[in-house]
């Protein structure tokens, strides 16, 4: 399994877009995001702030997407 890189709360959110996830509603600083058949997860957006490799493997988990599917997702 490769190595996921430091990203921010918007990087992960539009890749999550692209898998299908949709924005579901916002409190604060964290958005809640939807798929149409089901899989929820929430990323909290922070200005400049990274996301740690643990709660990214949390939302990755949330989202049922491996991570090399997310790194495909992430290089297009």
């Amino acid at each position: 399994m490769s190595k996921l890189p430091s990203l921010t709360g918007k990087e992960i959110l539009s890749t999550l877009k692209k898998s299908g996830f949709v924005i579901d509603r916002q409190r604060g600083s964290h958005v809640f995001l939807k798929h149409p058949d089901g899989r929820a997860t929430v990323v909290p957006v922070h200005s400049g702030e990274t996301i740690g490799p643990g709660l990214l493997s949390k939302i990755l988990r949330d989202a049922e997407l491996t991570k090399d599917d997310f790194l495909k997702l992430l290089e297009d």
